[in-house]
């Protein structure tokens, strides 16, 4: 027998029923884990133990336990003087190192700020992961009314500005795939639902140069979008701003569209991205 071979029995772990007892015990334990922190990241406020029963489907007891676990590793703090579980610190910690992995974002600062300075709204910047929109950070509007859209938080990309913008730069075979993964949901009323308005809306902004959302994830909100590019000039990253409807104006629209599509350019040329030849 090889070294090789008498190495791999001795590190191959013995399989019987109790280890995958315990195994999709564990499983499932991480599983109702990490839906208590998902649930915990959707709003600011917090919640209380039999809210958080009720939301993520468990018992109080399973829910006490898991929190128990979390707390002591950092992952969820609790509020005493309002009874409420919120999101740890540690978690901030891990989840940002999906900004850092995204070493762009940094750079990007100076043109979300230029950008919010110019339109006098919420300017963010988001990128692709697993067919959804992810923002990694936003400079706010200093408008009393603004947008409120969540860092970390992840839409569909079909609903969004930014998610639109990319699939303009899809084929239409991999917007299809979208479409098949994802399905087309209705968010408002406004939401675009059947693939063919889907497709005519990224011709137009492909010839245009960016794309909004309008009202299509949040009713009273409007997005508008452009990608950012990398060195072979594929999508790396999108920004956008972000704004009521009584601001962001019909008349508005093709003005903003101008400033944001130039300033993802600039980003482009200062990331070392190319910017592709306009249809």
């Amino acid at each position: 027998m090889s070294k090789t071979m008498i190495r791999r029995k001795l590190i191959e772990p013995r399989s019987s029923e109790a280890d995958n007892d315990t195994r999709d015990g564990g499983v499932q334990s991480v599983d109702r884990a990490l839906s208590i922190l998902e649930t915990l990241a959707e709003d600011d406020e917090g919640y209380r133990l039999s809210d958080l029963a009720v939301r993520t489907g468990l018992s109080a007891s399973t829910v006490h336990r898991l929190l128990a676990t979390l707390e002591g590793r950092r992952f969820v703090q609790f509020d005493r003087t309002q009874s409420k579980w919120h999101v740890g610190s540690r978690a901030f910690t891990v989840g940002a190192s999906f900004a850092r992995r995204r070493n762009f974002s940094t750079q990007a600062i100076p043109y979300l700020r230029k950008l919010r300075d110019l339109t006098r709204e919420t300017a963010n910047l988001a990128v692709v992961d697993d067919e959804f929109i992810i923002v990694l950070t936003r400079m706010e509007s200093r408008e009393i009314m603004r947008s409120l859209t969540l860092v970390g938080g992840r839409v569909p990309m079909v609903t969004s500005g930014v998610g639109k913008a990319v699939l303009a730069t899809y084929s239409d075979e991999d917007v299809g795939a979208v479409i098949r993964h994802h399905g087309m949901p209705r968010l408002t009323e406004k939401s675009i639902v059947r693939p063919s308005d889907l497709f005519k809306e990224l011709e137009t902004i492909r010839r245009q140069g960016f794309a909004l959302d309008d009202e299509e994830a949040c009713m009273g909100l409007r997005c508008v979008a452009a990608v950012v590019y990398n060195d072979r000039a594929d999508p790396l990253a999108a920004i956008s701003v972000s704004g009521m409807t009584s601001r962001m104006t019909d008349q508005r629209l093709p003005e903003i569209g101008q400033i944001v599509r130039d300033v993802a350019a600039e980003l482009t040329a200062a990331l070392g991205g190319v910017n592709p030849v306009p249809h």
